[in-house]
């Protein structure tokens, strides 16, 4: 467990080897609008999205959720961008929650079962409760929001969407920001642990050449490759199918159609049949996979939260390192 202090910028934390990634699609393109809302589906603010998406109340948009703040809607909103963004504008009512200094690289039982008691500690901590509807955001659609997403998911929250296309996407649509911060509502929630949604070096290990599973490597190029090093070796878990996170999005930092996010998925081997592992540096990128899988509707996907800062480091674990066709 590795936490980063609160005084380092973002920068500094992002060169830390064991964090996720170095940089983030800062595009700052049209957003359009993909969906109304319809009442009586997930939440009162549900929305429908034209993304054609198994699983849509999983994302909002802009004007959806702008809906339910000017309704004074139970609701909470998490910010999960770096302290500074947050300080200099951020959607009214959020609360601050950044978790990017917060990472394990050790799934054994023990360290597993207490990073996940911190992470349940520090969401109750923000306002987080088991009723309350709750949307998340960053920049865009991005690995930060994803990964709060998961860490709710996990902790069985049943009502967690993020916004997709994030805060660009809010300022686009020319809706109100403020500087005003918002204090996080008390909570006494604890939550109650999915062991489907997640896996251990242990899981991962069981699955390799199954049949049954897939181990989806959502790194860099540079990463998968074994040119770009950050763990003691460089190279990918053996059989993952790889597909980079940022893949997922347009360049304006939504998620793509459903009908893009099926075929490039399937065409590589990732099929809903499948029981499918997410891996990346440290589980954020790999959390954003998660999302995009959960969307399209697919059963079965845990993230594999130590990921290759775990399994790259641990010289008991096969390795491959692919080459490039």
């Amino acid at each position: 467990m590795d936490a980063a202090h609160p005084t380092q910028n973002e920068d500094t934390r992002r060169r830390t080897e064991n964090r996720e990634p170095r940089t983030e699609n800062r595009e700052n393109q049209n957003l359009r609008n993909v969906g109304t809302v319809e009442p009586g589906t997930h939440s009162e603010y549900a929305v429908k999205m034209d993304k054609g998406f198994a699983n849509p109340q999983l994302l909002t948009v802009p004007q959806d959720l702008a809906a339910a703040i000017e309704k004074n809607a139970k609701l909470l909103i998490l910010d999960l961008r770096p302290a500074e963004d947050f300080a200099a504008g951020h959607i009214p009512g959020a609360v601050h929650l950044d978790l990017w200094g917060v990472s394990l690289i050790d799934t054994d039982p023990a360290p597993l079962k207490a990073f996940m008691w911190m992470i349940d500690h520090v969401l109750v901590f923000r306002g987080v409760d088991g009723e309350t509807p709750i949307v998340v955001y960053d920049e865009q659609s991005g690995i930060r929001a994803a990964r709060a997403f998961w860490f709710l998911e996990y902790f069985g929250h049943p009502r967690v969407q993020m916004l997709d296309g994030g805060f660009n996407a809010w300022v686009r649509a020319g809706l109100p920001v403020t500087r005003d911060a918002a204090a996080p509502p008390k909570s006494t929630w604890s939550g109650t642990p999915q062991p489907s949604r997640i896996a251990s070096w242990r899981d991962v290990k069981d699955r390799l050449n199954s049949r049954d599973a897939v181990i989806l490597d959502t790194r860099t190029d540079g990463e998968y490759y074994g040119t770009t090093v950050r763990a003691k070796r460089g190279g990918a878990i053996p059989g993952a199918v790889h597909i980079e996170w940022t893949r997922n999005l347009t360049p304006a930092g939504d998620f793509k159609p459903a009908s893009e996010l099926r075929a490039m998925y399937e065409s590589a081997g990732v099929t809903p049949d499948k029981e499918v592992v997410s891996y990346c540096q440290g589980g954020y990128r790999a959390a954003h996979g998660y999302l995009a899988l959960r969307l399209l509707g697919y059963p079965r996907v845990r993230n594999y939260t130590g990921s290759w800062k775990e399994w790259g480091d641990r010289e008991d674990l096969p390795i491959d390192v692919p080459r490039p066709e």
